[in-house]
């Protein structure tokens, strides 16, 4: 391995396990609570994928406004769409964002869905240009501020996957159970820290794979069932799937109708664990020990 954080290991060295009605497969659906500055402190750094016609520089009137349409229209149309649905949620929230947005958080909240702390805001992302003294600052302050708004994240996702070395031993140390920031397994593992890795949404997050690799919008609901099928075909169980839903970016109106197909056939499954994130975390962590 080129670091310390996790030791390698191949799938078939590792126990099979089952989740909850002896299912072999996973699904957790990740809305996303975000705030984007218009101007960022100076020192802060966003992920740099984001540039173009999609960024106006500093201040960031663009991405600001686009953003922002997620919180105000986009996320309203989504709560629809998985109310009809009755399917569980987590939500990764910044800081920022639920300091902001109250009303989203109490419509998150009432309806049972379990936030996962999700930095500060999205234009400062964790780099190692950041000491460990301040990352792990950062790390309680996100910690402490989202406890005090809605408490019960017991997860933490990144900003743009940001992280260091450090990061989780720093999120163990700061309590956090389990992180979605490897992408590198269809199974839960753990951490040298201890910490248990969720597989995160990686390829099936809308903007990884819609705004930033240009999949067609249309291709969307095929590609999440095409690798269902395959994960339920494949004899080994704890697999995971998680779906990265940005309300900016799914919520838009010629977009949804592709994000309730994929959640349509999501509920019609009767092969699959439907839970959130951290229901997930603690079950393999149960089965992990």
């Amino acid at each position: 391995m080129d670091h310390e954080i996790h030791g390698f290991s191949a799938q078939p060295t590792r126990p099979d396990f089952r989740w909850p009605g002896g299912k072999r497969v996973a699904v957790y659906l990740l809305l996303h609570l975000e705030h984007t500055e218009i101007q960022p402190p100076e020192g802060t750094h966003r992920d740099p994928r984001f540039r173009g016609a999609f960024f106006s520089g500093n201040p960031d009137w663009t991405t600001y406004t686009q953003r922002d349409y997620g919180n105000r229209i986009g996320a309203w149309r989504i709560l629809e769409l998985l109310d009809r649905l009755r399917l569980p949620a987590s939500v990764a929230v910044n800081l920022l964002a639920a300091q902001r947005h109250p009303e989203l958080v109490a419509a998150y909240r009432e309806r049972g869905y379990e936030p996962v702390a999700h930095g500060v805001s999205a234009s400062r992302m964790t780099t190692s240009r950041m000491s460990e003294a301040e990352e792990a600052a950062q790390i309680a302050a996100v910690r402490d501020g989202l406890s005090a708004l809605w408490p019960g994240a017991t997860g933490w996702l990144g900003q743009d996957h940001g992280a260091t070395e450090a990061t989780t031993r720093l999120l163990a140390e700061a309590g956090f159970a389990y992180g979605l920031d490897w992408a590198n397994d269809d199974e839960p593992y753990r951490h040298a820290s201890g910490l248990l890795a969720l597989p995160p949404p990686g390829e099936w997050d809308d903007v990884q794979t819609l705004w930033l690799r240009r999949l067609p919008v249309n291709r969307w609901p095929e590609l999440v069932a095409e690798a269902l099928d395959r994960l339920l075909a494949e004899p080994r169980g704890g697999r995971v799937l998680g779906l990265g839903i940005h309300p900016w970016m799914l919520g838009a109106p010629h977009r949804v109708r592709y994000l309730g197909e994929a959640l349509s056939d999501i509920a019609r499954r009767t092969d699959l664990h439907i839970a959130t994130a951290g229901a997930l975390a603690a079950q393999a962590g149960a089965a992990l020990r």
